[in-house]
């Protein structure tokens, strides 16, 4: 699947107008972090276990859409933490939709069929959800039995209400990949409006040995490269090749910017190297050269969608051949 008319447009529109500018960088997506503080702990997660002594501090709403403004970027991913704790949730996304961006809630899912009525279904809208495995082994991560079940529910639920519905794998060391692919076909026949499978980043506040070298994914994630066709996936296709090894590509880190209760996370989503007062400090004084595959060690096996999704939208603009296969690929939409 492709991205829907509408986003297609924004961000080309986008793209388009930096371009033409001269502007060397800006963000895609900007990540906000109103709230640090979940309802889960997840194992593979490293936002509780790095802020785990400000777990109370949140963002207000002023805060929230000026870094909205101040970023321009087409798409917000809402994230934490978990959102729905946030008792002004609702406030704050309709207040992104009416600047015209989009919006990708990230929930776990055990608040989320209790808040459907906070929300009104948008074609600005979509929530994410992040299931690694299936109920035993995604139960397992998530520290909670029973938290596979209720997302499933919930997702169910907010399909039948008009919502847009995205999920989110992430590839853990010695996960089996036939549960993984089963966990696709059960997606499938809700059916969610798309899958973002990627491995997942080795945090450093995370001490426990689940994360994969760059070799070990890409010999994961070549298993599902065939089946691009059979599964709602919204990796891009040039993305894709980068995750099944059949092309390299830069990492972006200034693509997606993180704006959280600290400030302007330096220098990305997966790595802290301090907070900026505002985004325009964030991306005149970061060091990007020195970040990314070859440059950072933290980098050497990362291949999240974050920093490489942008690279990827960034060669179908210069590679006319790879411009045809993005627009072959947002064609095939269903």
């Amino acid at each position: 699947m492709g991205f829907s008319r509408q986003l297609s447009f924004s961000l080309g529109k986008y793209l388009m107008g930096n371009k033409l500018r001269g502007v060397k960088r800006f963000p895609l997506v900007l990540m906000l972090e109103p709230l640090f503080r979940c309802n889960l702990a997840c194992a593979g997660c490293g936002r509780i276990r790095e802020y785990k002594d400000i777990l109370d501090q949140t963002m207000s709403l002023e805060d929230c859409l000026a870094a909205v403004d101040a970023a321009g970027a087409p798409v917000v991913s809402i994230t934490g933490g978990e959102p729905l704790l946030l008792p002004n949730i609702d406030r704050i996304v309709r207040e992104v939709i009416a600047r015209k961006r989009f919006v990708h809630l990230c929930t776990n899912g055990v608040l989320l069929e209790e808040s459907l009525s906070k929300f009104t279904p948008s074609p600005y809208m979509a929530f994410v959800l992040h299931l690694d495995g299936l109920a035993e082994t995604h139960d397992a991560a998530a520290g909670k039995q029973g938290v596979f079940d209720t997302a499933i529910a919930a997702m169910k639920a907010a399909k039948r209400a008009g919502f847009q519905v995205l999920v989110n794998t992430t590839i853990y060391k010695g996960r089996d990949l036939s549960e993984i692919e089963a966990l696709f076909v059960l997606l499938s026949e809700i059916p969610v409006d798309g899958i973002m499978v990627a491995p997942a980043f080795g945090y450093q506040a995370v001490d426990a040995d689940v994360f994969l070298t760059r070799r070990e994914a890409i010999a994961a994630l070549q298993r599902f490269y065939p089946q691009r066709q059979r599964f709602p996936f919204y990796n891009t296709p040039i993305y894709w090749e980068h995750l099944a090894g059949k092309r390299e590509l830069p990492c972006t880190p200034w693509s997606t910017v993180t704006r959280n209760p600290m400030g302007w996370k330096r220098p990305c989503y997966l790595i802290t190297d301090g907070h900026c007062e505002t985004f325009q400090e964030l991306m005149e004084t970061t060091a990007w050269e020195t970040y990314g595959v070859g440059n950072d060690p933290r980098c050497t096996h990362c291949m999240v969608h974050c920093g490489f999704e942008a690279s990827a939208v960034d060669e179908g603009m210069r590679n006319p051949a790879a411009m045809w296969r993005m627009m072959k690929w947002n064609l095939r939409r269903r």
